[in-house]
């Protein structure tokens, strides 16, 4: 009888362990978890905080970008856009010569934060945006592309030619730098063109 008592006993003390660490480890389990959640949670708000922090410094620097071009004598800004993303400013819209988009690019770059200048300004001459304007646009572009295919060393296919207010965009692939620098002097020699944008890819 002693010894049934004693198994007894002696079992009764194991349950008790048994259910005991069950319960230590339920505990733990739900800390865990708790834990893993605040962590979750504090790195969802750290995002947060950093996308509103990098929204707040490019609405700062564009505010900037701004002011120093409203301080500059040189630039009429009024029809000057800027716009920030990632610190990366990009001018739009309209100045009056390419002397005034260059240092209107010049004074974006010296603002504190700026990392780089995208220039998307355009110049506008007496006759601003007038259809007669527009006209000469397609007639120099025509002009180009004409010159261009009937050129031996430019591969007039692949090459994109647009125009506005004078200024000649060159885009596209061709196969050397000579092609490139070819492509760029034809587009110059055109009458009407103020200047060349030269966006071509050299690809072996």
């Amino acid at each position: 009888m002693n010894t049934t008592k004693i198994s007894k006993t002696l079992l009764a003390v194991v349950l008790g362990s048994v259910m005991a660490g069950g319960t230590a480890f339920a505990e733990e389990s739900v800390m865990d978890k708790a834990q893993s959640s605040a962590t979750s949670a504090g790195e969802k708000i750290d995002s947060s905080v950093n996308k509103v922090g990098n929204f707040m410094d490019d609405s700062a620097i564009t505010a900037k970008v701004k002011a120093a071009l409203v301080d500059d004598k040189d630039i009429k800004s009024t029809d000057i856009s800027v716009k920030t993303d990632n610190k990366v400013v990009t001018l739009s819209g309209f100045v009056e010569s390419q002397a005034q988009a260059e240092k209107a690019v010049t004074v974006a770059k010296g603002v504190e934060g700026v990392t780089s200048v995208s220039d998307k300004l355009h110049v506008k001459d007496g006759k601003s945006q007038s259809l007669s304007g527009y006209a000469g646009d397609a007639a120099t572009t025509s002009e180009i592309k004409a010159k261009l295919l009937a050129d031996d060393i430019v591969p007039s296919r692949k090459v994109k030619v647009e125009t506005t207010d004078g200024v000649v965009q060159l885009s596209g692939d061709v196969e050397s730098q000579a092609q490139s620098d070819r492509a760029e002097s034809i587009a110059k020699a055109v009458d009407g063109v103020k200047s060349v944008k030269n966006d071509l890819k050299v690809n072996p």
